[in-house]
């Protein structure tokens, strides 16, 4: 058996001092987490981003720096992820209302809000890749060399 992580993306996008979220279903309940999905077989990193931002807020994001990759084991579920987390922008308004299976809703939220359910968080990777994006800490989008076609 080979062992593998789960190759997943997940975008930071700020607006009037609020962040974009998405309310999804998971198998303990509703969560909160940062737009994200995995990786689809040959697929750039930065066009899962977009793709997955757009098929769970309905707003088409435009990747500009990478925050961060973060290394994380669900003992949950006993999986391993590998998340790439990109700081970008939105469109001013949605684009499309079809969500994703399992999303709830985009809703945008404050990082006080986000922090007063931190018992709702699918993950830590959201709070951390946030106080990262917060301090600063970015890298140029060209860190991730993608030879996908």
């Amino acid at each position: 058996m080979i062992w593998k992580p789960n190759v997943t993306v997940a975008s930071i996008v700020e607006l009037d001092g609020k962040f974009l979220m998405v309310e999804e279903e998971s198998p303990v309940g509703p969560v909160l987490n940062q737009p994200a999905g995995h990786l689809d077989p040959n697929e750039s990193m930065e066009n899962a981003v977009i793709r997955e931002t757009l098929e769970e807020t309905g707003y088409h994001f435009t990747p500009e720096v990478i925050i961060g990759s973060y290394l994380w084991h669900n003992t949950d579920n006993e999986t391993t992820y590998y998340r790439s987390t990109y700081a970008g922008s939105v469109c001013n308004k949605e684009v499309s209302t079809e969500l994703d299976e399992g999303i709830i809703r985009a809703l945008w939220m404050s990082l006080d809000e986000i922090k007063a359910n931190t018992d709702r968080l699918r993950s830590p990777i959201i709070l951390e890749s946030l106080n990262d994006y917060l301090s600063g800490v970015s890298y140029p989008l060209s860190i991730i060399k993608s030879y996908i076609k």
